[in-house]
Parts: C-alpha cells; structure tokens; sequence
C-alpha cells in the first residue's frame, strides 16, 4: 500500500468506543476500527455480550479492548462508561453512538402503541445518544482532536411504504422510530456547529435495510426499491464509511449526514 493512502486511514494507537459494539453494525464498526489500528473500547446492554465481542476483535487484529455494560439512557451510567475508557488511555479519539434499536416486540402501529414504548424508544435512540456526545465532547474538546458519528438512519430521511411489511406479516417500526432517528440527525449538524471550532469533528451515517432474518418477500420487495437492486450486508457496507469518518481522510468534513442504503432513499 502506498504511503498516501496509508496515511489517510491509518488510526493506530488511538482509542475508540463504539456503542453497542456486540453484534451487526456495531460490531462491523469496531472491527474496521481495530483493523486500522484503534484500541477498542465496546458497550452493550449485558456485560457478557461486550466481552464476547471485545475478545474476537482483540484475537483478531492483536489490539487491547475493553469491554463495559452501558445502559446510555442513564446519564450517571453514561458518564460512568466514559470516565473508564478515559482513564483505560488517558485520551478518547473516536466515538461511534450505535447503540439504540427499533420497537422490538411492541406493537408498532401508533394508533395502539403504549406511549411508554414511545418514550423508552426516544430515550435509548435520541436522548442516550445525546449524553454520549455530551460525555465525549467533554472529553475531546480540550484535547483538540475527536471523530464522533452518530449512527442514524433512512427512516429519518424517508416515510416509509408499510405495504411492503404487511406484504411479508412484519411488524415493522414504529413513527416514533423515524422522529429519533430524524433528531439524530439535526443533532449532529448542531452539535458539529457547537464542537467543530474546538477541534472535534461530528458527522452521522443514515444506512439503509440490512438482511438479516428476513423474510424472502419483503427482502425481494425492498431489493427491488433499491437503485443498487440489494439490501445492505453486514461485515461489508459500513464498514468504509466507519473508516472514513473516522480518519484523517475526513478532516475537513463535519455535520454531515452520509447515507448508505443502496439509492433506496433517492428512487421513489
């Protein structure tokens, strides 16, 4: 590899927390991460989970990890999680906010949906997302340096058909779900306007539909609204622009949102 483009994306010795780093996007985020030369830092929900994923990325790519329970809809658990990946290597370089998730068993259709399912649904897509930029920006600004990227999503780009999920008898995700993900999304070009003069560099990545444990019909359906004519891959599409916002090949870009979902949200 030429020295150019070694440099570009080279991250090595720096320290990088991913968010629900155990499985799916997160874990493809830390491991790209690892593979560039980033000591890992992974949260999940469980304790177990972390370790299981913070030790296949160390087996793999010979980098330390550590692997910490984050419940990020708790600010003393959040400010808790940061202190200890700071004080693991003194300095935080990369902050990936992955952690979050759709309307699991709930019912989605608003019209019956339990508003505590909407506010639980806020609080772990939006508002922990918010405590850990809060939590990292403390601790980048005064290094001068930091990569954050928000994992959002199409659904804050895009209403979306629900034929295509009653079509395939899915349950789908719920409004409240594209409102999240739409905040992260307005809250990371405001929060870039906020951190960027202090060196700290804040851009989310909106993916689109990724197949995993679905139906043949509704991966058909959404394959063919999509320019591309597939869903997303895990272990494959995000991890190029994981490294790219988290490298010096984006220095000069901030509060910006890159969508990766195959054209989906362009071809309507």
């Amino acid at each position: 590899m030429h020295s150019e483009i070694h440099d570009l994306f080279d991250l090595t010795g720096r320290a990088a927390l991913v968010t629900g780093g155990a499985r799916h996007l997160g874990f493809d985020a830390a491991s790209i991460l690892a593979a560039a030369g980033c000591h890992l830092a992974v949260t999940s929900r469980t304790l177990e989970s972390a370790q299981r994923s913070a030790e296949a990325i160390s087996t793999r790519y010979s980098v330390e990890t550590l692997a910490l329970q984050l419940d990020q809809t708790d600010f003393r658990d959040v400010a808790r999680v940061f202190a200890a990946v700071q004080a693991w290597k003194g300095h935080i370089d990369v902050l990936v906010n992955n952690a979050g998730g759709g309307s699991g068993n709930s019912i989605a259709n608003l019209f019956e949906r339990n508003p505590e399912d909407i506010d639980a649904l806020i609080r772990i897509n939006l508002t922990g997302m918010i405590y850990c930029c809060r939590e990292a920006g403390r601790i980048m600004a005064p290094q001068r340096a930091g990569k954050i990227i928000n994992i959002a999503s199409i659904a804050g780009l895009v209403g979306r058909d629900r034929r295509m999920y009653a079509r395939s008898q899915m349950n789908g995700q719920p409004v409240d779900y594209a409102a999240a993900k739409a905040g992260v999304i307005g809250f990371t070009r405001d929060l870039a306007g906020f951190l960027s003069p202090m060196g700290v560099h804040v851009n989310s990545i909106s993916p689109g539909g990724f197949a995993r444990q679905l139906s043949e019909q509704f991966v058909r359906d959404y394959s063919d609204a999509s320019p591309l004519g597939r869903m997303g891959r895990d272990g494959v599409d995000l991890k190029g622009a994981i490294l790219f916002l988290a490298s010096p090949a984006s220095d000069y870009v901030t509060g910006h949102n890159l969508v990766v979902d195959g054209g989906f949200s362009i071809w309507k």
